[in-house]
């Protein structure tokens, strides 16, 4: 299959980054609140908002290129450490943030070599690679030691996440072609 050129970026407007900032930060507090809640000895209800934090970095990285996604992981991160160390324990703020910042830049750089390819190939591998080394990161750094069910937690969690990751494929190709239609296209259909 022929290697497509990447298309230029579009500037991002103060706008969109105080939309992106808001997004990520909202996903990163809501997580650290709902990862308290177990649903079960497999999963807590944080795996099901985090997911979101890579469809908000794609779709960033994809627009805007992967300046401004680092720059969106590090406001969200600079947002989510002042949120997360007010409502979560001290321990699940520090696991959270070591994680998002870690997994949010290697999915930033994934995706950015891999953005040539299918529309789909760079955000399932992205999502894939950070999802793994966000879960890894979070549940060791925030429960080893304790005597809670973190390692099956975080099994559930990881295959929640990816489940989720393909999930939003489609709507991450559906915001993808709503923030920048493919040229001709009328603007009625925008």
């Amino acid at each position: 299959m022929p290697v497509r050129p990447a298309p230029p970026f579009a500037p991002m407007t103060p706008r969109a980054l105080l939309l992106a900032v808001l997004a990520m930060g909202a996903v990163v507090l809501g997580s650290n609140v709902l990862v308290q809640y177990p649903l079960n000895d497999w999963l807590t209800w944080g795996a099901f908002s985090y997911p979101v934090a890579f469809l908000v970095s794609n779709l960033i990285n994809r627009r805007f290129g992967p300046g401004p996604a680092r720059r969106v992981a590090w406001a969200g991160f600079a947002l989510a450490v002042l949120l997360s160390v007010w409502i979560a324990t001290p321990r699940i703020a520090l696991a959270s943030c070591s994680a998002f910042i870690v997994a949010q830049l290697l999915d930033i750089t994934v995706f950015d070599r891999l953005r040539r390819g299918s529309w789909w190939r760079a955000p399932m591998v992205a999502t894939t690679c950070s999802a793994t080394v966000d879960t890894a990161l979070f549940w060791s750094i925030a429960f080893a030691g304790s005597p809670l069910p973190w390692l099956s937690w975080a099994l559930g969690d990881l295959a929640v996440k990816l489940l989720i990751g393909v999930c939003l494929l489609a709507p991450f190709r559906a915001l993808l072609w709503r923030m920048a239609p493919p040229p001709g296209t009328p603007r009625a259909l925008r």
